[in-house]
């Protein structure tokens, strides 16, 4: 890819997640990439379309991390309580990070221009199949029935933190454990 190209995507990012969709102008957008307006606008004629871009390539980045979270629990055997504290660690390893924020904006993004929709369909089903294989290592039935459940619970959470400055993920495993219990409960009506 273009270095100009892929400075201003950064940048982009960069900005987004320090300051928000809407404080993203070409002028900022060009001083933190370090390029000239000309050339931003030479590679991305309307706001919308770096926006797009730089979300989209984010995602792209992202579901690659993800996917391979994914792959690392294929075959595990755990516990409810193993399985929420692996999570959990992997969440502080991204606490405070920008793409714990970037994801969120995405979101919220994609909410007000639906050209982002899809590139936040595909981030979410990224998700959605980490915890199915989360769910599958902990042998529930049909663990992509119950996958969304999990992956709002960690929206919310995600929320919760970042917007209480908390980048400890405190309390995590505790409420993963529960829900990941009541899934793989015999008393569960959705348990065979």
């Amino acid at each position: 890819m273009n270095d100009a190209r892929e400075r201003i995507l950064g940048a982009t990012l960069r900005l987004v997640v320090e300051h928000g969709v809407a404080a993203v102008t070409n002028r900022l957008v060009a001083a933190e990439a370090g390029v000239s307006l000309g050339t931003l606008t030479y590679h991305f004629a309307a706001q919308g379309d770096l926006l797009h871009a730089a979300l989209t390539r984010f995602v792209d980045v992202e579901i690659e991390r993800i996917s391979a979270l994914a792959l690392s629990f294929a075959g595990a055997a755990l516990t409810p309580r193993e399985a929420a504290e692996e999570v959990e660690r992997a969440i502080v390893a991204l606490a405070g990070t920008r793409e714990q924020i970037a994801a969120l904006e995405l979101h919220l993004q994609a909410a007000r221009d639906p050209a982002l929709q899809d590139a936040a369909a595909r981030s979410v089903a990224a998700y959605d199949a980490l915890a199915a294989a989360i769910l599958d290592a902990l042998g529930v039935p049909d663990p992509t029935t119950h996958a969304p459940v999990v992956v709002s619970l960690l929206y919310g959470l995600a929320i919760r933190r970042l917007s209480t400055g908390d980048p400890s993920a405190k309390g995590t495993a505790t409420a993963l454990t529960t829900l990941l219990t009541g899934i793989t409960s015999p008393l569960n009506p959705l348990t065979p």
